[in-house]
């Protein structure tokens, strides 16, 4: 989802009385005020989060809504589901219901999901281009090796699309657990890695996104990302 977005003129003349040729003069009196400045051009861009003024009126003042969830299990990743609870029902925000998700986790799938409702940002997560790193506990039924530890950082053919998975660093932590650090998200991928050597996934836990960690937040609670947080590379 794209943040759409408009030239000064043509957003004043759709929220106002006045038409695109009135907006230059209201312009050169310095009627217009964008973000807390008064507006220097027609050609300014606006988006969903602009603050607009126009005299004393407010046009537009939307802020933008970034978030961190630790999920649980039982909650589909979804805005609704006729079936289960979903992450938007964790939410205790008032405009939740304008939220959209970046990067889905199985119902099942416990750790981190981000929601926001900047179209541009939860895209430019989940975007593969952005080669955003992800990393997974995981619980598997039969023991582990470096024969897959291997085989993650050669990558791992899927025969039904014909692809083969970036690299992807396995760190064996016990017999029956490690952390899985990749930069992909196809469907089930981390289950179907696992099921390529025929081992069965128990649980599998996501414990961060790029730079983005749950830090205390227990299951099913959630919290505002900073301005510093919402920017990556």
């Amino acid at each position: 989802m794209k943040t759409t977005s408009y030239r000064l003129d043509r957003f004043i003349s759709k929220h106002s009385e006045f038409s695109l040729s009135d907006v230059r003069l209201l312009v050169a009196q310095k009627r217009i005020y964008v973000d807390g400045q008064a507006a220097i051009s027609v050609q300014q861009k606006v988006t969903q989060f602009t603050q607009v003024q126009l005299d004393d009126q407010c046009l537009q003042n939307n802020q933008a809504i970034y978030i961190l969830l630790n999920k649980p299990q039982g909650y589909v990743s979804a805005t609704k589901d006729s079936q289960h609870p979903t992450v938007i029902d964790l939410i205790d925000h008032p405009r939740k219901a304008s939220l959209h998700i970046a990067g889905r986790l199985d119902l099942n799938t416990t750790g981190v999901v981000l929601l926001s409702n900047d179209g541009a940002w939860t895209r430019k997560m989940s975007l593969p281009e952005s080669h955003l790193a992800k990393t997974y506990e995981v619980t598997v039924a039969q023991p582990l090796n470096d024969d897959y530890v291997r085989a993650f950082q050669q990558g791992i053919y899927f025969a039904y699309e014909d692809i083969t998975t970036q690299p992807a660093q396995l760190e064996i932590l016990t017999d029956f657990t490690a952390r899985l650090t990749l930069t992909e998200g196809k469907y089930h991928q981390v289950k179907r890695m696992f099921g390529s050597f025929r081992n069965e996934v128990l649980a599998l836990h996501r414990s961060s996104v790029g730079h983005l960690r749950l830090g205390e937040l227990m299951p099913g609670e959630s919290r505002l990302l900073s301005p510093d947080e919402i920017s990556f590379p």
